[in-house]
C-alpha cells in the first residue's frame, strides 16, 4: 500500500482517533502524541490492514488501549469526557448559559461513571458508533454493550434530576 492509498483509507476517522485520545488523556499535547503514534502504528502495519474488516475499529481500538496505557503508567487520577462539538448559535446567552451549566453538570456525573461505561458513553452518543463498532473495539458482546449504555444513561438521568430537584451537592 502507497502513502496515497494509506492517507486515503485513514483521513475519513483521523478526527475521530484524536476526540477518543483527547477524552481518554484530557490533554491537547498528550492526544496529538497519542493520535500520532496510532498513526506511525497503522502505517508500520499497512500490509496487514486489508485483512481487517473495518480499519476504522482496529485503529479506535488501538487508540483505546494506547491511551489506557499511558494512563496506567501515568496512574492519572481522573478520566475526563470533554464534549467539545456542542454549539448551538441560535440560542440566547442565557440558554447558551443554561445549557452550558447542564452540560457542565453531565459530565461531572459521566465522570463518576465505571471506565467501561465512560467510554461506551462517549462512542454512542458523542462519536455516534453503531452498536456493533462499539463491541469490536471494546472487545464486548453487543448486548452488553447496550447494557451497559442503558444503565450509564440510567445514572446520568438520575443523579441529573437530584442535581435540578435538590440543587448544588
Amino acid at each position: 500500500m502507497n502513502q496515497q492509498e494509506f492517507i486515503n483509507i485513514i483521513s475519513p476517522f483521523k478526527d475521530k482517533l484524536f476526540r477518543m485520545a483527547k477524552r481518554l488523556l484530557v490533554s491537547t499535547e498528550e492526544a496529538e502524541d497519542a493520535t500520532q503514534e496510532v498513526l506511525v502504528k497503522l502505517w508500520n502495519n499497512n500490509e496487514t490492514l486489508s485483512r481487517y474488516s473495518s480499519v476504522e475499529a482496529f485503529a479506535m481500538t488501538m487508540t483505546k488501549n494506547y491511551c489506557l496505557d499511558q494512563l496506567k503508567s501515568k496512574r492519572a487520577s481522573n478520566l475526563q469526557i470533554v464534549h467539545s462539538n456542542y454549539t448551538d448559535s441560535g440560542a440566547s446567552v442565557q440558554k447558551q448559559i443554561e445549557d452550558k451549566d447542564s452540560w457542565n453538570w453531565v459530565e461531572k456525573i459521566i465522570e463518576t461513571l465505571p471506565e467501561q461505561q465512560r467510554l461506551i458513553v462517549q462512542m454512542r452518543d458523542v462519536e455516534e458508533y453503531e452498536f456493533s463498532e462499539i463491541a469490536q473495539i471494546l472487545d464486548m458482546n453487543e448486548t452488553a454493550v447496550r447494557v451497559a449504555l442503558s444503565r450509564a444513561r440510567k445514572e446520568i438521568r438520575e443523579q441529573l434530576v437530584k442535581k435540578h430537584k435538590y440543587g448544588i451537592a
